[in-house]
Formats: C-alpha cells, structure tokens, sequence
C-alpha cells in the first residue's frame, strides 16, 4: 500500500495543491499558476522570461520623456486654436508623439518605457492647460471673453485626453511587438 502525501504551494504553504510549473517543477496553486498555451507557469518562470524582452537603455526613459513632453506641449499651444477639429487631429498628433518617441529610442523596449513616454505626454499638455485655465480666472468678470477662454479650454482638454490616450495605446504596443 501506498501511503499519499498532501502537497502544498511553494508560495502559500496552507494551500494544498497537485499542480506544478512546467518549467521549474514547483508546486503551485490556481492563486500562483499562469495559464500558456502549454500548461500551466509559476509567476517567476513568466517574469524572468519577460525580462529578455525588455531591451530598453537608461538614457530612452528621459529621452523618450522630453521629447513626448516637447511634442506634445507644442500640439497643446496649437489645440485650442483648432476648435472642434481638434477631436480629429489630437489622435494624428498622439500617432506622431508616440512614433517620435519609438524613433528616438530605437524601438527599444521596456515594462516602464511605454509609462514614462506617455507620462511625458501628458505634462507637455499641463503648462498651456494650466496657463488657459490661470487667463480664464482673470477675466471672469467680463463675460463674453471668459466664455471664449472657457470653450477653448474645453477644447484643449479634449486634447489632452486624445492625445494622453493615443500616446499610452501606439507605445504601450513597445512591450509586445517586434
């Protein structure tokens, strides 16, 4: 006769389990096990194979920060100008922002590149949106100029979220393509 032992979760040792990473052979329960295409992974055995994709040098994240910043502060000034034909050209300035950013750092990839660029993204936008918003403050008393800076405004924070949305969907792409 045989006598069957109770296995436990290398990581929640209270948790019993029969399961086990394909690739390490530890013992892992459904809270740790990463469902692949060929069995099941523990959460280490994913993160040290995605650490080979990330190719990233130290100097793309203020690289690609400064020039998603820059970029994006000058379609910030533009924005407002354009009115309602903003709504179609923030997704071309957020398309030329995040191709900018994936040229000047060569491609190179990273769980937190995608983060910063797009971080760089949305504060090149907050200088002009806070000047507008500063302009708007002053001239509150005279009505007919204030509704002007309150529907540029509006303008520039549908910008804002255009452009910040379309930057962080072309970049976040970095992680997983090429």
């Amino acid at each position: 006769m045989t006598e069957s032992s109770t296995l436990y979760c290398t990581n929640h040792p209270t948790t019993e389990t029969s399961l086990r990473c394909n690739r390490c052979e530890k013992l892992i329960c459904s809270k740790c096990a990463i469902h692949i295409p060929t069995g099941y992974r523990c959460k280490d055995c994913i993160r040290n194979h995605q650490k080979v994709f990330e190719t990233a040098l130290w100097y793309d994240y203020p690289l690609g920060f400064i020039l998603a910043a820059l970029l994006s502060y000058i379609g910030s000034l533009i924005a407002p100008k354009l009115g309602f034909f903003v709504i179609f050209l923030a997704p071309l300035a957020g398309v030329i922002i995040a191709e900018g950013s994936r040229f000047i750092t060569r491609r190179r990839r990273s769980k937190y590149l995608f983060f910063t660029i797009t971080a760089g993204a949305l504060s090149g936008t907050l200088p002009a949106a806070l000047g507008q918003i500063l302009t708007l403050l002053m001239f509150l008393s005279q009505i007919e100029f204030a509704f002007g800076l309150l529907l540029s405004s509006l303008w520039h924070g549908v910008y804002v979220v255009i452009v910040t949305s379309t930057v962080y969907y072309r970049v976040s792409g970095l992680t997983f393509n090429r």
